[in-house]
């Protein structure tokens, strides 16, 4: 937390220091501010799901919960005229009824030449092809955790190839980071549960838009890797913890980067995976833009490994002495079941309804219920029980105790038992988000979701639980960069609980002109 602190007050200074680089703007002008007050009060075991969700991390379970908040950055479009750009944010909260009483949400500093962007530190980063505000959120890279400090390498816009006549752009990026949550999961586990310490982390992107004008294709592909640190956790099953040094420098770096090696647990095992805990989805976007209207039609598929990323694994091993050698070109093909669809609908022309999103989820298949790796009796490979959003060395794709991507998948911070897990992830839901502008100063969305759950493969629920998760939101702004938020949402079903909660929030926002 001391290093994070004196990050901040370095880029400060360092803002301070640097002359004015063009007549018509320098570093301190034209700074943007924020400060927020909010405060949430909630009845049941927790605040319901869409008070917490998608909120970059800044958020609580906790029935009463809020922060003081306040943010100062200088945004990179100041030098959109520039062939080059500088920006850099610091965003610092005091908060009651969170994981951590300071919270240091974003402190970063970042570079543009032409269109490419180099970050340094803890930002949060926009959700792609998917309504941020709507959305129950992407899969892989999603925006219900507190983000991670990072060295990132973007092209953060669509740029046009060359010679395509305009009918071809690529972007995406590429970063390594370290988590910051160590403190919180010894804080949390019980006495041999699994936790992780001084875990990397590595997310790459790559997106290729197809067409020029009113009807384009999206296409991409979003993978991450949590990899190095080391792991504590139980491996023998005889009541005290075990610690593993999992794989490091360049070598470590590599293999996240393109999957590779094997786990550390793994040593001279005939059964080894890639080092890590890969994963990622395949992504894409239908949009078809009309003068009234804009319609989107996306999907995004999830995946931990070769089986559920191209559906097809290698099953063609011999028999007896030649049980671990392959044999034939014979393969195994799964099922594409596992999926997000959703279409989002934006009226241009209509301020109490400007948009509307529908989403279907569905994650019970997972490759199939069955996990069997070739042996000297049963030669074929099948590899299902994915676990989604588990590991068994790393505790999972979460950052303090909440899931890095979609929350609808259970965050360990709802578990009690002292385990870092997510203890749902196979089920079926249905999600719906509206939202509009009545008035001018006046917006609102409305959020509603359905879910059915069976828990995972290895701990399957008792017996199906459902859930239903409402939110109201209502936003008013007034003159000089004030505005009022309140929402008021509820949880009703089994799986999250009944729970009724009440948030609200005051926020002054502008521009300090030097």
């Amino acid at each position: 937390m001391k290093r994070l602190i004196h990050y901040i007050i370095g880029i400060a200074c360092w803002a301070h220091v640097t002359p004015t680089l063009a007549q018509e703007r320098s570093l301190l002008d034209s700074l943007h501010y924020r400060t927020e007050l909010q405060a949430t009060v909630a009845t049941g075991d927790h605040s319901p799901l869409w008070l917490n969700a998608n909120r970059h991390g800044m958020s609580s379970l906790k029935t009463a919960n809020g922060f003081v908040r306040a943010a100062l950055c200088r945004p990179l479009a100041l030098d959109d005229r520039r062939r080059w750009g500088i920006g850099y944010g610091a965003d610092v909260a005091v908060a009651a009824g969170f994981t951590s009483t300071l919270v240091v949400q974003q402190a970063y500093v970042e570079g543009r030449w032409l269109k490419g962007v180099l970050t340094l530190g803890a930002k949060e980063q926009a959700m792609e092809l998917k309504n941020p505000e709507l959305s129950s959120g992407s899969q892989t890279l999603g925006i219900n955790a507190r983000p991670v400090p990072q060295v990132r390498l973007a092209l953060p816009d669509y740029w046009t190839i060359p010679h395509t006549r305009g009918w071809l752009a690529l972007k995406g990026h590429i970063a390594y980071g370290r988590t910051t949550d160590d403190g919180w999961q010894k804080d949390f586990v019980g006495p041999t549960a699994r936790f992780t310490e001084g875990t990397l982390l590595h997310t790459k992107a790559g997106y290729l838009k197809i067409g020029p004008k009113r009807v384009t294709l999206e296409l991409g592909l979003e993978m991450a890797a949590q990899f190095g640190g080391k792991s504590h956790y139980d491996k023998d099953g005889d009541g005290r913890r075990d610690v593993i040094d999992n794989e490091g420098g360049l070598k470590a770096l590599w293999h996240a980067f393109v999957p590779g090696g094997s786990g550390a647990d793994e040593s001279g095992s005939n059964y080894q995976n890639a080092d890590g805990n890969q994963l990622g989805s395949w992504v894409m976007r239908l949009n078809i833009d009309q003068p009234a209207w804009n319609l989107g039609l996306y999907a995004d598929h999830y995946f931990e490994d070769h089986s559920s990323m191209f559906m097809l694994d290698y099953n063609g091993y011999g028999e007896g002495a030649e049980w671990n050698q392959k044999k034939e070109s014979r393969f195994f093909l799964y099922d594409l079941k596992d999926i997000m669809l959703g279409a989002e609908l934006r009226l241009k022309q209509v301020g109490w309804l400007s948009n509307v999103v529908v989403e279907y989820l569905y994650t019970k298949y997972q490759s199939g219920p069955v996990y069997h790796d070739r042996s000297p009796h049963i030669s074929n490979h099948l590899g299902g029980q994915d676990d989604y959003y588990n590991h068994h060395l790393f505790t999972g794709w979460h950052h303090w105790g909440q899931v890095m991507g979609n929350p609808l998948y259970r965050s360990p911070l709802y578990n009690a038992d002292g385990n870092i897990r997510v203890t749902n992830n196979r089920f079926v839901a249905w999600h719906l988000g509206i939202s509009g502008q009545p008035a001018r100063p006046l917006h609102y969305r409305l959020l509603a979701t359905w879910q059915s759950a069976l828990g995972t493969y290895a701990e399957p629920l008792p017996e199906r639980q459902h859930n239903l998760s409402l939110l109201a939101e209502a936003s008013w702004r007034f003159p000089l960069g004030w505005q009022v938020r309140g929402s008021i949402a509820l949880d009703r079903g089994r799986l999250l609980g009944d729970n009724f909660g009440v948030q609200v929030s005051i926020v002054k926002s502008g521009i300090l002109a030097k």
